[in-house]
């Protein structure tokens, strides 16, 4: 029976030909939407995540109400006893402490009067210990547009549009004018080591990053930080471990009244990521309901038009003694195989796409200018494991719902029906 159904539908194209390049569209569609989604929303939430977010961050309570505003006057104190247990507590994270902070950038002539002046948003991070990854992280290295890294202490890295706008260049001296954590106000020179550009409008036009403990000097957060992130080992965000690791850690002050006490937040519960997180965990979902939906209602209406075409030999079949439950499983038989080599054509076209996205990307940065949210100026697709068998479940739902809804009409056959189609 089954060289049978291969026989039919090798020897009959309008069997197999139309069912199989809608198949292949619908996966091929499947396979390349999974991985632009997974590329492009993954990039997002990794980018938030080195930039800002982290995977989990630690901040006091009185921080964490009022995070947008990066109040380094509720800063965490004791800051290295508190990596030290976060780091023996939670080994499959790696934590490192952080500062954002505000202020004005000051640009002096030679006369060292002010030249230009602009607002910046500053990131300190750790570039001068040993072991520190941050560079790595942030990816600072390929982003430099001139000079180099942060070396030594006082230097500055300033992003490439912000430097010309205070028309300064690698080795000028640049002055920090802004508050410390004890609300005094706070000056400190700066030499520009290199100017940066990581392709995210809201760093591009204002970022200024120099190393922590230049920051903690001159914001006055000796052993302090605004937030101590956390990030998975393996570089990927895990929202359901995340919860639960912020879970356990807050359980442990949920008895205290303490403003300065530490909390976790996790990166979905920062800001809108939230939203965002959820959106990419489901998409993928919907999109493969979506293309089921679409190719089942196709192949139906193609099956339809198949059993008109074929009813004849379904009588056949039946006049010689045939059961009509046989009949119809051989239709669900022929649109599995129908389902399996669809589904490998689309898989195999799909990942191409998917592979031309991934290595070579799409430049969107005129539509980033004015971005409220962190997002990649360059799109580009990934390619995970889910992306291999992820299109076998429209390839193969569609044709099986499909043969199944075309096949009913079997059941309604009559005996006199028969008899008038085989004398025709």
């Amino acid at each position: 029976m089954i060289r049978f159904l291969i026989k039919g539908l090798l020897r009959d194209k309008s069997r197999s030909r139309l069912p199989i390049i809608v198949v292949a569209i619908g996966v091929m569609l499947t396979v390349f939407m999974h991985a632009y989604i997974t590329g492009f929303m993954g990039d997002t939430i990794e980018m938030n995540a080195r930039f800002t977010h982290g995977h989990l961050k630690v901040m006091t309570k009185a921080y964490a109400e009022n995070m947008n505003q990066n109040p380094n006057d509720l800063a965490l104190l004791n800051v290295d006893e508190l990596l030290e247990d976060l780091s023996s507590k939670y080994s499959n994270l790696t934590w490192v402490p952080r500062i954002q902070f505000g202020g004005l950038i000051d640009s002096p002539d030679k006369n060292g009067e002010t030249r230009e002046q602009g607002p910046a948003f500053g990131l300190a991070l750790d570039f001068l210990s040993k072991g520190s990854v941050e560079v790595e992280r942030l990816n600072i290295e390929k982003s430099l547009v001139k000079g180099s890294s942060i070396n030594e202490p006082g230097e500055v890295l300033l992003s490439e549009l912000f430097a010309q706008k205070l028309g300064v260049g690698v080795g000028d001296e640049v002055t920090f004018i802004g508050s410390t954590m004890y609300g005094s106000m706070a000056f400190y020179n700066f030499i520009v080591a290199g100017t940066v550009t990581f392709g995210v409008e809201q760093l591009d036009r204002g970022a200024v990053i120099v190393d922590i403990e230049d920051a903690r000097f001159a914001l006055d957060m000796e052993n302090a930080a605004g937030e101590i992130v956390g990030f998975f080992n393996d570089g990927f965000y895990n929202n359901d471990e995340a919860i639960e690791l912020a879970k356990s850690f807050n359980a442990e002050y949920t008895s205290t009244d303490d403003e300065y006490a530490p909390v976790m937040k996790t990166l979905s519960q920062q800001g809108g990521m939230g939203q965002y997180v959820m959106l990419a965990e489901v998409w993928t979902v919907y999109i493969s309901m979506i293309f089921v939906f679409a190719m089942a209602l196709v192949l139906w209406n193609a099956g339809l038009l198949g059993g008109l075409r074929r009813y004849g030999e379904f009588g056949i079949r039946l006049a010689m003694g045939e059961e009509k439950r046989h009949v119809y499983n051989t239709l669900i038989y022929e649109s599995i195989a129908v389902g399996v080599i669809g589904t490998f054509v689309g898989t195999g076209f799909g990942l191409l796409f998917s592979w031309l996205l991934q290595t070579y990307g799409i430049d969107i940065s005129g539509m980033m200018e004015g971005a409220s949210m962190m997002m990649p100026s360059v799109i580009k697709a990934r390619i995970t494991s889910a992306t291999y068998y992820v299109g076998f479940i429209p390839g193969l739902l569609s044709t099986v719902i499909g043969a199944a809804l075309a096949g009913v009409g079997i059941f309604k056959r009559k005996t006199s029906q028969l008899f008038k189609e085989l004398e025709a």
